[in-house]
């Protein structure tokens, strides 16, 4: 059966912020809530050609829901600036009403050996994928609270499992800071999950395997020795809406790696629009 949007789905009704969502993995995770019925704002730095020399922008992920008989809205914010943090969820609000889910997924990634990491770079890695998450959850938390109810769903990676002996020969890749960022975004949604419980909040993360994105051929991720890791983007995306979807008593807390936690489920992705 064809893909298509069901505007009486599961998330009828529902508000949900996506960041990082001109392309790639927020871009499908945009349209597979929007396919629920979601009324989606989606957010990045790149919101028209131009603004990128990636492919992909937020105008691309909106028309690529609305012409499909879905809802959605963009926000262009830098998201290394509070204010533009505010702004974003100040306007989702506006628009469309108390965001029910925000999906963290916007990241800025160098690859750099500590030995020769930039204080400057060091701290907006660590304040896009670390506190940008930290504050919008602050930010969207007050709402759900007195609603009793809301999904948080924060974009990891398995860099943040912790390296472990043998060690390659070969000179590593520079992915400590990485890998410090999605352990510390992995610990802050396992806590605020405990915190939240009692509130009918879910929070949970989805960590990717390798996906093939604009970002990850920037950085030559994928090559003859990781090709065979590739995976679906549309695995992400379901993982994503499902625990975005689920019971807040039953599904919170989870570290979920996108595949094992879909054959976990019994649950097929479905296909994007």
């Amino acid at each position: 059966m064809a893909a298509k949007i069901n505007p009486n789905g599961k998330l009828k009704g529902k508000v949900a912020v996506v960041t990082g969502a001109s392309r790639g993995i927020g871009e499908a995770i945009s349209v597979r809530l929007a396919m629920e019925g979601a009324k989606v704002i989606s957010s990045a730095r790149t919101a028209a050609e131009g603004d990128s020399k990636l492919p992909g922008t937020l105008q691309d992920t909106v028309e690529r829901i609305k012409k499909n008989g879905g809802e959605a809205t963009f926000v262009k914010a830098d998201l290394s600036q509070q204010s533009e943090r505010e702004r974003l969820i100040e306007t989702a609000v506006d628009t469309y009403g108390p965001v029910d889910i925000l999906v963290n997924n916007a990241a800025i990634t160098y690859f750099i050996p500590v030995t020769e990491f930039p204080e400057k770079r060091f701290k907006l890695m660590m304040e896009v994928q670390v506190y940008a998450p930290f504050h919008l959850s602050q930010l969207v938390l007050p709402s759900m609270i007195k609603r009793k109810s809301g999904h948080i769903v924060n974009i990891s990676s398995g860099a943040g499992i912790d390296p472990k002996p043998p060690y390659p020969a070969t000179p590593a890749r520079g992915g400590t800071v990485y890998g410090m960022c999605k352990a510390a975004l992995e610990r802050f949604s396992t806590g605020l999950a405990s915190e939240v419980y009692q509130h009918g909040i879910a929070v949970n993360v989805v960590s990717p395997g390798l996906v093939a994105t604009p970002g990850v051929a920037v950085h030559g991720l994928i090559n003859e020795q990781s090709k065979n890791r590739v995976q679906p983007i549309e695995f992400i995306a379901e993982a994503v809406y499902q625990l975005a979807s689920g019971d807040p008593k039953e599904l919170t807390g989870r570290i979920a790696y996108a595949a094992p936690f879909l054959e976990e489920m019994k649950l097929k992705p479905s296909e994007l629009v």
